[in-house]
């Protein structure tokens, strides 16, 4: 992961010492070891004749982040890749969503990631980036990319991108109480708002999401 952040930042390898102070080992030669027990296990590939040079051919598998509610575990596609061949099943990043406190409604692209693979293709989907903390303790942090499944209904408990009042967007946990919609936040530090049935519209569920490191 180390190797492909510093190749999409500056398009160059990171040298030995670079890799040992990430990595805090006290000397070169654990990371030779790590580069070929990598390229033999067909993750990267040195270039011939060029000192430094690797190649990151694939990177870990899908990892998931824990949440304690609902057993609710988005898969955390680490490193924001863009691979050849992923651009057919690209979905637009909308802007930027509030865990915390409210924001305008997205509706401008401001980019786009890869549809991850473990995610069904029938439906609408779009990413919305993560601004603030009341999530957390779902597993959704503050500049992750949250991946949304467009559709205006959603079971109580579940994570949802939630309109209010038609200006303002939150990424919440819903939940229906009688005549009230709760929408819960992932944090002892945040209360949960509570709102008439008629000022709250569900734009979509959370069904995955990408980090960056």
């Amino acid at each position: 992961m180390f190797i492909n952040k510093k190749l999409r930042s500056s398009g160059v390898s990171p040298s030995y010492e670079e890799m040992k102070e990430s990595l805090n080992l006290k000397s070169k030669s654990g990371i030779h070891r790590l580069i070929s027990a990598l390229e033999e296990r067909g993750f990267i590939k040195r270039l011939a004749h060029k000192a430094r040079a690797l190649e990151v051919v694939k990177l870990p598998e899908t990892a998931s982040a824990n949440d304690i509610y609902n057993s609710f575990s988005p898969s955390v596609i680490k490193g924001g890749l863009h691979e050849e061949g992923v651009k057919k099943n690209e979905i637009p990043v909308l802007g930027q969503i509030a865990a915390g406190t409210p924001v305008e409604a997205i509706q401008n692209e401001v980019s786009r990631v890869p549809l991850p693979n473990n995610i069904e293709k029938n439906g609408e989907y779009f990413g919305l980036k993560v601004q603030g903390d009341s999530m957390i303790e779902a597993g959704i942090s503050e500049g992750d990319t949250v991946i949304v499944k467009k559709t205006d209904t959603a079971e109580n408990g579940k994570i949802v991108v939630a309109l209010i009042d038609d200006h303002e967007a939150m990424l919440k946990r819903i939940r229906r109480k009688g005549k009230t919609i709760a929408l819960e936040s992932a944090n002892k530090n945040y209360e949960t708002k509570i709102f008439g049935p008629d000022r709250v519209k569900v734009q979509g569920i959370l069904v995955s999401l990408y980090r960056n490191f």
